[in-house]
């Protein structure tokens, strides 16, 4: 059956949480930010669902299903560009202290679920330097966000739909896009066929244990990367 990639709905959440769980259950940053002994599935799913949310209010949150399925085969998020000089609007506030008391009322439920708090803050310490080294055009980049494929449905183009979707967008509007990738190898190579090319490398340290992430930009109509 051929598959179509649609906007996420409130119905799609369960099984694009899913998705991301099993999608990302080894990956780097989320062993290196959270403490395996203590995580809690439950509550790291509560947490995505309140993201997913979010994400259908004030991102692109694409899913990708066979047609007639309800079956989540991939999930992407993208942020919107946001000119460098534009002001916070009162949305902005709003879906802002909204997400932070949906945090905050999660943290009272669960508990912190395993999330290594100082690592967080370092991971975003991080992120914002390289932010404010790389993102140097005014205008502002389509940030994607989450990209996954379910393991049982990778190897079918499903990431290539997905990714598509926004990239060509953002060519028609000759904006720039942006990624941060928590492995090099496979997915710099990966991201490089739709044209990312490596800007800078984030260093997460806490007091030696650390992990290194990877912002990859990619520049309106680009080629792919040659391997």
């Amino acid at each position: 059956m051929p598959v179509q990639v649609s906007p996420l709905t409130e119905a799609d959440i369960p099984g694009a949480v899913s998705a991301i769980q099993q999608a990302f259950a080894d990956d780097p940053y989320k062993n290196w930010v959270f403490d395996k002994s203590t995580f809690d599935p439950q509550r790291n799913a509560a947490s995505l669902g309140i993201r997913c949310r979010w994400g259908m209010r004030n991102g692109i949150f694409h899913v990708a299903k066979e047609e007639g399925s309800d079956d989540v085969l991939g999930v992407a998020c993208w942020l919107k560009p946001k000119p460098a000089d534009q002001p916070s609007t009162w949305k902005d506030w709003i879906e802002g202290w909204r997400l932070w008391f949906n945090q905050v009322g999660l943290n009272i439920y669960y508990g912190r679920g395993g999330l290594n708090v100082k690592r967080y803050y370092i991971w975003k310490e991080a992120q914002a330097k390289a932010q404010s080294a790389v993102w140097t055009d005014p205008r502002g980049y389509y940030f994607l966000n989450i990209m996954v494929v379910h393991p049982k449905a990778q190897g079918k183009g499903i990431g290539r739909l997905m990714m598509e979707a926004v990239t060509k967008q953002a060519d028609a509007e000759g904006m720039k896009c942006y990624l941060e990738s928590s492995r090099d190898v496979p997915n710099m190579q990966i991201y490089g066929r739709f044209g990312f090319k490596f800007a800078k490398e984030l260093e997460c340290n806490d007091d030696g244990i650390a992990i290194n992430l990877y912002a990859m930009v990619r520049e309106p109509n680009a080629k792919p990367e040659e391997n």
